[in-house]
């Protein structure tokens, strides 16, 4: 049973607002909600708040939908496009990186002048979005900046009027709702106080284990995660490369390889895709360049795969023959097309080659505008797709593709990225 809204909670966190309504904001806001905890999701994106008030989503996220419509029915969860009081904030916006590989916190420094006007003593303010070593502590300043009349934490300060912390996300999406509760979460605060707040705040609906530490310890242990994963993913692609210089079924061959008890080798890929492995490892780059080759070499292997898979698609093609494009999605059955190296490698299709690029994504509705500006790329469906190509780029692995009538498949080039039909 819900608590009495009048009831205080463990924690005294009655009302939380989430800045962000995206992968993860969305999903952590309704799952709140539905522990009956008073949420504010806020959005800078009118339509997105129209959407989620409605009861509906404006994502891809199994079950996301019944807990949103569950939360928002009971009046838990209520969208905005400006803040309000409440006794947290949690930030989950997007952390880009511009064109030279720099971290960009436009989103989160908007997002902290946005929330500043409604502090509060005693409020909570945690940093979700991955994050350069040293943001949380800019958001202090920045606070601090806006709200001179408020204490904020430092090392020697145990007693703030604000508390601030850092906890990554640390989901697969696919799974969100079941790893925003069962993960383990790091937690740093840029006091010891400012972390045992955020773990009340955290044990309200994560069935992990919280294990605190200081602020630029959890935002390093993010990037190095990410880091790390973007390190194998390199290592498989490069071995396709390798395979395909020396003929050899390169899917065979890593499977053969990791019989071995102590080697387990990742799948290869078209590249590396979404807002996390793809950008995450620049941000390390940025704070120790000097200290981090094997990062960087990583990151240009992977950059470079979808370019390898380009060549490989006009190659076998005819100038005036079709292409079937699978998947723009940067993983299985999600509609996530963030840093996605499908939609890299259509584009570059649909610029180097003069005949049809059809594109299949069964998870969304239309093509995003910078493909529809093309005037060879057609959405379709996978029938059509497979029956009118003369060459088949699978580039992600959604189950949709995965049963196929091999006789369609006769006499097409088919250049299988994920293994789907190996």
């Amino acid at each position: 049973m819900a608590p009495d809204s009048e009831t205080k909670l463990p924690g005294e966190f009655n009302k939380v607002s989430v800045i962000g309504l995206g992968y993860v904001g969305l999903p952590t806001a309704a799952i709140m909600a539905n522990r009956g905890i008073d949420v504010l999701g806020i959005d800078v994106n009118p339509e997105t708040v129209e959407i989620i008030n409605k009861g509906d989503i404006h994502i891809v996220e199994p079950d996301l939908d019944i807990l949103v419509r569950s939360a928002v029915s009971s009046g838990k969860l209520v969208a905005a496009t400006t803040p309000e009081p409440a006794d947290a904030f949690i930030i989950a916006v997007p952390t880009p990186f511009k064109a030279d590989n720099k971290p960009d916190l436009t989103y989160l420094k908007q997002a902290t002048q946005a929330l500043a006007p409604v502090l509060e003593k005693g409020n909570l303010v945690v940093l979700e979005s991955t994050s350069p070593v040293g943001t949380t502590q800019q958001i202090a300043t920045w606070l601090s900046a806006a709200r001179p009349d408020l204490i904020f934490p430092a090392p020697d300060n145990n007693d703030p009027d604000i508390f601030i912390a850092h906890s990554p996300e640390r989901v697969l999406p696919g799974r969100i709702l079941i790893e925003l509760v069962d993960n383990d979460r790091v937690i740093g605060g840029l006091s010891d106080i400012c972390s045992q707040r955020a773990r009340d705040l955290y044990s309200l609906f994560v069935n992990g284990t919280c294990h605190l530490t200081n602020a630029q310890t959890a935002e390093l242990v993010k990037l190095a995660e990410n880091a790390y994963r973007d390190t194998n993913i390199a290592f498989a692609n490069e071995m396709s490369l390798v395979c395909d210089n020396l003929d050899i079924n390169v899917w065979e061959m890593i499977d053969l390889a990791n019989l071995h008890p102590r080697v387990e080798i990742l799948k290869p890929g078209p590249g590396v895709g979404g807002h996390c492995i793809a950008v995450d490892p620049w941000f390390i780059v940025d704070s120790a360049r000097d200290q981090t080759p094997l990062i960087q070499a990583s990151r240009r292997v992977n950059d470079e795969k979808p370019n390898w898979v380009v060549e490989q698609a006009l190659d076998a093609t005819t100038s005036k023959s079709a292409i079937a494009c699978l998947g723009l999605a940067y993983k299985a059955d999600i509609d996530d097309l963030r840093e996605s190296p499908a939609m890299e490698i259509v584009e570059k299709l649909a610029t180097q080659h003069d005949g049809k690029i059809l594109i299949v994504e069964p998870n969304i509705k239309e093509l995003p505008s910078s493909l529809k500006k093309f005037k060879n790329t057609k959405y379709c469906s996978y029938d059509q797709a497979l029956r009118n190509a003369d060459t088949i780029v699978v580039l992600t692995d959604h189950r949709e593709f995965k049963e196929v009538d091999q006789s369609v498949l006769d006499g097409k080039k088919i250049i299988d990225t994920r293994g789907v039909w190996r």
